[in-house]
């Protein structure tokens, strides 16, 4: 139901944001009725039908209305406009979810989304933590995440620009029937191994899910860079040996959809004399800069 409108819903979502000034004058002249339709189904209305709405005589608006719902309704047939209902559940969810002072939830980003796309699989929120400088919460579906930030630290989280690509490839997996792969982990981490090679070198395999990195979408490409840093110190902690690589990841949209399950890895080899070390490897992930630092030891 949701699906079959979901881009006509991103769509009318960006036109609204940039809605003009004589748009808003004719609206403070409707009725309280139609003002209230209006307002409800800002995510929905197409611009064409905005300016039809706007210029009907008050005569006719009644008439607007109930094709409006029924154009959209996914089976005409019953009596029940499922679409209809499903929308107005999710602005009371979203309402109550995220009323922030005297801001209805509803008309906040976050609001907006959860009426957009439905609730996400997970939700992370980080209030007070050390791995982001201002409150923050991730919603994932699927594999992309969308963030929020609450700048002012007031409780009004904003919706970050980088995740508005994510919105529009969710909603285009959404109309197309494709639910966006699961994802299992949400946080950026990775896997550290270290063994002693038969030449008596330190190898070093760093193993990335795919399901751990963010990617941003630039034409028909996925794509992002890791930033490896890996620091070998001695017992008494001088640094004997380190490396510093950036590692560029892209792939197109069929071969994006194939990373189910695989993982991106990162080897490489340390010429070190006998005794114990210890080991500290930083990864960045390039497109949020979110960061996992991971330390070790081991004995050549």
């Amino acid at each position: 139901m949701i699906k079959k409108t979901a881009t006509l819903l991103l769509l009318s979502f960006i036109c609204f944001l940039g809605l003009s000034c004589a748009s808003y004058l004719l609206e403070k002249e409707l009725d309280p009725e139609s003002k209230t339709f209006f307002s409800e189904v800002r995510y929905l209305i197409t611009s064409q039908e905005r300016k039809i709405f706007l210029g009907l005589p008050p005569s006719e608006r009644k008439d607007f209305i109930e094709e409006f719902w029924k154009k959209r309704d996914p089976d005409p047939g019953t009596e029940d406009n499922e679409f209809k209902d499903q929308y107005y559940e999710r602005i009371a969810e979203a309402d109550r979810l995220f009323r922030q002072g005297t801001t209805k939830g509803w008309l906040q980003d976050r609001g907006r989304v959860y009426i957009l796309l439905g609730p996400p699989e997970r939700r992370d929120t980080f209030p007070n933590s050390p791995d982001f400088e201002l409150p923050t919460e991730i919603w994932y579906y699927g594999y992309f995440p969308i963030v929020f930030v609450d700048r002012s630290e007031s409780g009004d989280y904003r919706l970050e620009p980088l995740s508005v690509q994510n919105i529009s490839m969710i909603t285009r997996l959404q109309q197309e029937g494709k639910p966006p792969v699961a994802r299992q982990t949400v946080v950026f981490d990775f896997n550290l191994k270290i063994r002693k090679t038969k030449e008596g070198q330190a190898f070093f395999q760093v193993e990335v899910p795919y399901k751990n990195i963010w990617f941003v979408q630039k034409e028909n490409q996925w794509q992002t860079s890791l930033d490896f840093g890996l620091e070998v110190q001695d017992q008494s902690g001088k640094k004997v040996w380190d490396q510093h690589s950036a590692f560029p990841i892209s792939f197109d949209e069929k071969n994006f959809a194939g990373l189910v399950g695989k993982s991106y890895l990162i080897e490489t080899h340390a010429n070190l004399e006998p005794g114990e070390y210890n080991l500290k490897v930083a990864l960045t992930n390039k497109t949020d800069n979110s960061r996992m630092i991971k330390k070790g030891k081991f004995t050549l």
